[in-house]
C-alpha cells in the first residue's frame, strides 16, 4: 500500500522556536514526564483451555439517586493489566445505542474463573443497558504453547467493539471485533510482536474467529491503543511503529495503521497495513500516545497522536507536547499530512491563554516580573481521546498544564492543570479550548511501579451532537498521588463561534464527581468509559466500568470489574454558555458531612464556580471552636476534606466553612 510521505520542513524540528525570556518558578514546582513503556513481564503459564461459564447479575432498577450511582460485579480477570498500561485508553467498554447494548472485553482469570490464564479473552455482556449481564463469555484462548514460560499467542492489553449493521435488530448478523498484542517474540525476543483479531456473532459466542500476525519487514508491532469501527464496519487501529528487536525501543518515525476489512466469502476479517509517515522531535523518543476516530459517515476520520513534531511555536522556550493529526476523507484510502495544534502564545488556544490560570495562579507560579499570559508555555499530559461530532469535526479530550522546569514536563500541582476539550468547526482549520475542570493528581503509581495519570476520555451520544469527557481525580486532601480516584465527568455542546453548553453539577460550573458516596469513592481505578453513550427517555448514560485497586496492591493480583449502572446527564443538566458566565459564578456549594454520624472520620465535599479562599471551623454546642483548618486557594472544581473526632468527644457539633464570600453552616454528630 501507498506509503505517505510528509512535506519536508525547511530547517527541522527546530523552526518555529522563538528566542523570548525564560520565566522562572517561584519555587520547585511539582513535575512529571512521559513514561516510557518498557517490556512488560510474562505471566506464569496456567490452564490454556477453560469451558464457557456465563453469569448473570442485576441491579435494581430505577433513576439514580441524587448522590450516588449503583454499582455492580461484571466479570474478572487474573490481573489488572486488561484496562490499560502506562495511561493508554483502550477501547475496554463500548456501547451499540440501537441495541441498547453495552459489552466488556478483558483477558481471564480471577474469581469467576478459577486458575484461568491471563493469555485468554472473554467478554461481559448486557442486552438492557447494562442492567443485567451475562459475564466470562470466553472466545479466544492461546494454545501455541512454545515451551517453558509462556504462550506465543497469550492476548495483552486488548482492544474490541461491537459492528451492528443499520436498522438490524438480529444479534446473527451482529459481531464483537477484538484486535490484540501478543507475545510472539517478532518484535523482542520471548515478547512482543504479534497482533491477535478475530470477530465474535454476537447469536453463537460459539462462532468465533482467531487470526495471527506476527511482525514483519519495517512492520514492528506493539502495544496499539488507537481502536475504532466505521460505520460499514472497517476496523481501524494504529500503533506507533517501534523496533524492540535490540532490547531498546527505537521509533521507526512511522505509524501502523492496521486496516480490518470484512471478506463475505471467509466470513471474517483480513488486515490491511500501511505506514504513515509521522516524525518526532528525537527528544521525546516517540509520540506518548495515539488515537483514532471516524464520523458517521465511515469517510471523514482522523488519528490523532500527542507529540512535537516541530510544527507549532515554542514559547519562552518551553518545550511540550501538543496534538497532531492527520485527517482523512476517503475512509482511510489515504490520509492527509500531520498538523500541529498550537496551544500557547500570541497565537494560541484562548481558552487555554486566558482560562488555564488565574492572575492569583500566575503570581504564585512564577517570580516577578510574572509572565504575560502569551508568553507561558503550555503542553498536553502524555494521553487523550478523541471523537468526532455530528458535522464531521474532530474533538480532543486531554489534559492541558504549564510546562514544567523540564522539557516535555507538565507542571502537575493540585489546580494548575486541567481537562479540556480542544474542538474545530471547520474540519481542522481553527480550533477552539474548552476549559472543564481543574485537576488535584496527575500520576498514581502501583507497586512495581505501574502508572496510570488522568486517563482523560471521551464519548459522544447517538446523535453525535454532544461530547461527554470523563478523567480520573484524587481529591482526598491528606493524599498526595492518584492512587484513590474518583470519576469526573463533563458534557459540552460546542457553538460555532468558541463557546459551548456546558453541564454542571450542583447548579454549578464544575465536573460532576460520579462516585461521589458510592462504593467507587476514591477507589474507581484504572476506569474505562465507552466511546458512545446510551439515550432513552431524555437520559444520556454513560457506561462506565473500574477495577478497584488499593494504592498498595500490586496490579498483578485478581480484580473483579465494577459496573456503574445508571450514570447519566440530560438536557437540564446543561446550564452555562461559554467563558464569560462561568467567571460571574462564585457561590460555592458545601455537602453534608459523610458519614453522620461518625465515629472516627468523616468528610466534606465542597464545590466551587470559581477559585477562592477555603477554610472550616467546627464548634460544640457551647459555641467553644474544637477545631479549624485553612486550606487557603483552591482553583474551581470539587475537592474533599477530611475531619477526624480526635478532641471531639461524642455529641452534637456545627462545622462552618467558608469559601470566598459564602459561608456554609451545617450540624454533624460524633457517636
Amino acid at each position: 500500500m501507498k506509503k505517505l510521505v510528509l512535506l519536508s520542513l525547511a530547517v527541522g524540528f527546530g523552526l518555529f522556536a522563538v528566542a523570548q525570556q525564560t520565566h522562572n518558578f517561584k519555587t520547585q514546582m511539582p513535575q512529571h514526564k512521559a513514561v516510557q513503556k518498557m517490556k512488560a513481564g510474562v505471566d506464569p503459564v496456567k490452564s490454556g483451555v477453560l469451558p464457557q461459564n456465563g453469569t448473570t447479575e442485576q441491579t435494581p432498577s430505577g433513576d439514580r439517586d441524587v448522590n450516588t450511582v449503583t454499582i455492580i460485579n461484571i466479570g474478572s480477570s487474573a490481573n489488572a493489566y486488561s484496562y490499560g498500561y502506562g495511561g493508554g485508553q483502550k477501547s475496554i467498554i463500548t456501547a451499540i445505542p440501537e441495541l441498547n447494548m453495552v459489552s466488556n472485553f478483558h483477558r481471564m482469570g480471577g474469581v469467576q474463573d478459577p486458575g484461568g490464564y491471563s493469555g485468554d479473552l472473554g467478554f461481559d455482556l448486557s442486552s438492557d443497558g447494562g442492567l443485567t449481564w451475562d459475564n466470562m463469555n470466553e472466545m479466544y484462548i492461546a494454545t501455541n504453547n512454545a515451551g517453558g514460560s509462556y504462550y506465543t499467542d497469550a492476548a495483552r492489553y486488548p482492544n474490541h467493539g461491537i459492528w451492528n449493521p443499520a436498522g438490524n435488530t438480529d444479534l446473527n448478523n451482529a459481531r464483537l471485533i477484538y484486535f490484540v498484542p501478543t507475545l510472539d517474540g517478532s518484535n523482542a525476543a520471548d515478547s512482543w510482536g504479534g497482533y491477535a483479531y478475530g470477530r465474535v456473532n454476537l447469536g453463537d459466542y460459539t462462532d468465533t474467529t482467531k487470526n495471527l500476525a506476527p511482525s514483519h519487514g519495517e512492520y514492528f508491532q506493539y502495544i496499539p491503543d488507537a481502536f475504532d469501527i466505521t460505520s460499514n464496519g472497517t476496523v481501524f487501529t494504529v500503533d506507533p511503529n517501534q523496533d524492540w528487536t535490540t532490547g531498546t525501543v527505537a521509533y521507526m518515525n512511522t505509524l501502523i495503521v492496521n486496516k480490518l476489512v470484512w471478506n463475505d466469502s471467509d466470513n471474517d476479517y483480513e488486515l490491511e497495513q500501511e505506514l504513515l509517515d509521522a516524525p518526532v522531535d528525537a527528544a521525546i523518543t516517540k509520540p506518548s500516545h495515539v488515537s483514532v476516530a471516524f464520523a458517521a459517515d465511515g469517510q471523514t476520520g482522523y488519528i490523532s497522536m500527542i507529540a512535537d513534531n516541530g510544527s507549532t511555536e515554542v514559547i519562552s522556550a518551553g518545550l511540550g507536547m501538543y496534538p497532531v493529526f492527520f485527517k482523512t476523507t476517503d475512509g482511510g484510502a489515504t490520509w492527509g499530512d500531520p498538523v500541529g495544534i498550537q496551544l500557547a502564545g500570541p497565537n494560541g488556544l484562548s481558552g487555554i491563554v486566558n482560562d488555564l490560570l488565574t492572575d492569583e495562579q500566575i503570581a504564585t507560579l512564577y517570580e516577578a516580573p510574572v509572565p504575560a499570559r502569551d508568553e507561558i508555555p503550555y503542553t498536553t499530559a502524555f494521553d487523550h481521546d478523541i471523537s468526532v461530532d455530528a458535522n464531521g469535526n474532530l474533538h480532543i479530550g486531554v489534559v492541558i498544564g504549564v510546562v514544567g522546569a523540564d522539557a516535555y514536563s507538565i507542571v502537575s500541582g493540585s489546580g494548575l492543570f486541567a481537562a479540556y476539550d480542544l474542538y474545530t468547526t471547520d474540519g481542522g482549520t481553527t480550533w477552539f479550548a474548552i476549559k472543564l475542570g481543574n485537576i488535584n493528581q496527575f500520576r498514581g503509581t502501583w507497586p512495581t511501579d505501574y502508572t496510570e495519570d488522568n486517563r482523560i476520555q471521551t464519548t459522544v451520544s447517538p446523535d453525535r451532537e454532544t461530547i461527554f469527557v470523563s478523567w480520573l481525580d484524587t481529591d482526598m486532601e491528606e493524599v498526595e498521588d492518584n492512587t484513590r480516584p474518583n470519576i469526573f465527568s463533563r458534557g459540552i455542546r460546542p457553538n460555532a463561534w468558541g463557546t459551548a453548553d456546558l453541564t454542571c453539577s450542583s447548579g454549578q460550573p464544575v465536573a460532576t464527581n460520579v462516585t461521589f458516596l458510592s462504593e467507587g469513592m476514591w477507589n474507581a481505578s484504572f476506569a474505562s468509559v465507552s466511546d458512545v453513550s446510551l439515550y432513552a427517555d431524555g437520559k444520556y448514560t454513560i457506561p462506565m466500568a473500574y477495577q478497584p485497586m488499593a494504592a498498595d496492591v500490586d496490579p498483578g493480583t485478581p480484580v473483579v470489574y465494577k459496573y456503574i449502572t445508571n450514570f447519566f446527564f440530560t438536557d437540564a443538566d446543561f446550564c452555562v454558555v461559554g467563558t464569560e458566565e462561568m467567571a460571574e459564578v462564585s457561590q460555592a456549594v458545601v455537602s453534608q458531612n459523610f458519614p453522620n454520624p461518625f465515629s472516627d472520620e468523616t468528610s466534606i465535599n465542597v464545590s466551587l464556580g470559581k477559585g477562592a479562599n477555603v477554610s472550616v471551623e467546627v464548634y460544640n454546642l457551647t459555641g467553644q471552636k474544637v477545631y479549624a483548618n485553612n486550606y487557603g486557594y483552591k482553583p474551581a472544581g470539587s475537592f474533599t476534606m477530611t475531619l477526624q473526632s480526635d478532641n471531639m468527644p461524642t455529641g452534637v457539633y456545627f462545622y462552618t466553612v467558608e469559601a470566598g464570600a459564602t459561608k456554609v453552616t451545617r450540624k454533624m454528630i460524633v457517636k
